[in-house]
């Protein structure tokens, strides 16, 4: 399949929506890894699987008006980022007849920290869909440096003026023994694995010459339709009561990203000629549940946008789920921060943005300190 077309496209309509205030902005390009909040069109370069229903409208019906393989209504937060800071949208790493001087999103769908063979060792090998882990994203990089540097001190010098963003990694190596119905107390034992998996990401970044990294953490999965529709049946004593979330799972995201955190300080110390901002979802996620009105979206119980009815009020259904046949978008995404049950929508892949750009959503703002240099 000739994905030029679209690609171009899309080119055209990013470079109508840039900021002329910030178009001096000081990075020279936007790398980017993750899986599928990132992903931007890695799973269906080559071609869109039958069974993709996000390459299929609705997906992309906002700002492209067409499916795009990134998992939303429209833009993501990577995008947001990019046109605020001037630069063009992200082209996915396996575009076709793409250039990646301005940088590139290896982000693909499904993607893990660990590699497949950890999660085989655990028994967890059919519960697991990995098309690129963190680690193979970054051999994808390394073999991308020829295309786009002259030498090694070329490519540092790239590097050292770009902005990396390492994420978010874990949703799916968690999903795997979660869906597997293991213990939580299991689920735990892998986080240390996950963040080290992170932390050996940034310093293999670091070591190419990147001084600017965004490393993001996991979001309040507990609040998600898809998580709420298979474990419906958990205690009532298991979900909050203001926000309907399941305690449980959000409590291992909390732990996720308290040890990322204290990876990260320790990475900083390691390193004080780089800055290593830790990107929040958990925080404007949670946000947009127990003040909705703030961001522009309905006071609700958590539910999709996209979707069908299903167990509780959550407009999930997993034999009908966005982009499947039966399933259908709500009149203005805009109003929903949860789009298909999984993923979110553009207006709060914007607030976040916003929020890792300016505050409060990053420690620090990526704009925070020499963002006139």
């Amino acid at each position: 399949m000739n994905n030029l077309p679209i690609f171009l496209s899309v080119l055209l309509i990013s470079s109508l929506y840039l900021n002329p205030i910030v178009s001096a902005q000081r990075y020279a390009a936007i790398f980017n890894f993750g899986d599928s909040l990132a992903d931007a069109g890695n799973l269906c370069a080559d071609g869109i699987p039958a069974y993709l229903a996000t390459a299929r409208l609705p997906y992309g019906m906002n700002f492209f008006g067409f499916p795009t393989g990134r998992c939303s209504d429209g833009r993501i937060v990577t995008d947001f980022i990019a046109q605020e800071l001037g630069l063009p949208l992200l082209p996915p790493s396996k575009a076709h007849n793409a250039t990646f001087h301005r940088g590139a999103n290896f982000a693909i769908t499904g993607a893990t920290a660990m590699d497949i063979s950890f999660f085989e060792g655990r028994g967890l090998g059919k519960n697991i869909w990995n098309a690129g882990s963190l680690h193979t994203q970054l051999k994808w990089f390394d073999e991308m440096k020829p295309s786009i540097c002259s030498s090694p001190q070329d490519c540092r010098d790239l590097f050292r003026r770009s902005l990396f963003i390492v994420g978010e990694f874990g949703g799916n190596d968690y999903n795997a023994p979660i869906f597997a119905f293991r213990k939580m107390d299991e689920v735990h034992e892998l986080i240390p694995f996950v963040v080290d998996s992170i932390s050996k990401a940034v310093e293999k970044l670091i070591a190419d010459g990147a001084v600017e990294l965004v490393v993001p953490g996991v979001l309040p999965i507990g609040c998600f339709p898809v998580y709420l529709t298979i474990f419906n049946n958990e205690p009532v004593k298991n979900f909050g009561p203001q926000s309907g979330c399941l305690r449980n799972f959000n409590t291992l995201a909390w732990a996720h990203n308290s040890m990322l955190q204290r990876a990260i300080l320790r990475l900083r110390n390691k390193y004080p000629g780089v800055r290593i901002i830790y990107g929040d979802f958990y925080t404007p996620i949670v946000q947009f549940m127990l003040h909705p009105e703030k961001f522009g979206f309905y006071k609700q119980p958590p539910r999709a946008c996209c979707g069908a009815a299903g167990m509780g009020s959550y407009n999930f259904n997993l034999t009908a789920k966005c982009g499947d046949p039966g399933a259908t978008a709500c009149a203005d995404p805009t109003t929903h921060w949860n789009w298909d049950g999984i993923h979110l929508t553009e207006a709060s892949y914007g607030h976040i943005a916003k929020g890792w750009l300016y505050g409060p959503y990053a420690d620090p703002p990526i704009l925070s300190r020499s963002s006139a240099q």
